[in-house]
């Protein structure tokens, strides 16, 4: 399906507002936030459960305004300095269907003027995730070599995120796979041009993304034991 989802005037709106982060001015474009941004997104969400079913049924395409796949535009202030009310992005996660927050395992696309980008794996996972996913990369390193040097894959995507700076506990500082252990994070990214995300081909280039990260996530969804 070809379709444009998202226009300038949803890059503009969300540059507006990074430039009015508060509240009276968010309520009085409202409008204009459901017209070019969550309309088209959960549009966007609707038409791509196909496609992302065929690479695996067990992560969810929700379109749904609360609870589904749109992240919320509301950021959460309680525990941090940055008091900043509204996130100034677009966020969709397409969360594996045993995950009950952002740090399950997902499919992600992030629309933000001059840094749009795609991407997949786990952001934060808890201790016991953690634990597993370093557990099957040692037990299992020619599998985790070939997720991450396979050719599509790493053409495509970057991996990211924090590490720590001393092994973790158990494995040695000579482990031949150290800085991967090492991750706090496994995500991994690939950047979308703005005209990429304008485009009416929008759709099937996150779909060849996604595809592009099949064995990545397929490794950390067998570290979770969690069907793909």
């Amino acid at each position: 399906m070809s379709n444009q989802y998202f226009t300038r005037e949803t890059l503009s709106f969300l540059s507006e507002l990074a430039n009015n982060n508060n509240r009276d001015w968010f309520n009085d474009h409202k409008t204009m936030y459901e017209s070019v941004a969550r309309t088209p997104a959960l549009q966007f969400i609707e038409d791509i459960a196909g496609d992302l079913a065929l690479i695996s049924p067990h992560f969810l395409a929700l379109p749904k305004k609360v609870g589904g796949s749109l992240m919320r535009v509301y950021r959460d202030t309680r525990f941090g300095k940055d008091k900043r009310p509204y996130k100034t992005n677009i966020g969709i996660q397409f969360r594996h269907e045993a995950g009950k927050d952002v740090h399950a395992p997902g499919f992600y696309m992030h629309i933000e003027p001059g840094e749009c980008f795609v991407g997949v794996g786990i952001w934060r996972p808890d201790s016991d995730a953690l634990s597993k996913i370093r557990q099957r990369i040692d037990e299992k390193r020619e599998h985790w070599l070939n997720a991450i040097n396979d050719s599509t894959f790493s053409r495509n995507f970057d991996l990211r995120g924090e590490s720590l700076s001393r092994p973790p506990r158990g494995y040695d500082k000579t482990h031949p796979l150290l800085a991967d252990l090492k991750r706090k994070d496994f995500i991994a990214i690939t950047p979308l041009e703005d005209n990429e995300v304008l485009s009416p081909a929008l759709m099937k280039t996150v779909i060849n993304r996604f595809h592009a990260g099949d064995q990545y996530m397929r490794f950390l969804c067998n570290a979770l034991e969690l069907r793909y």
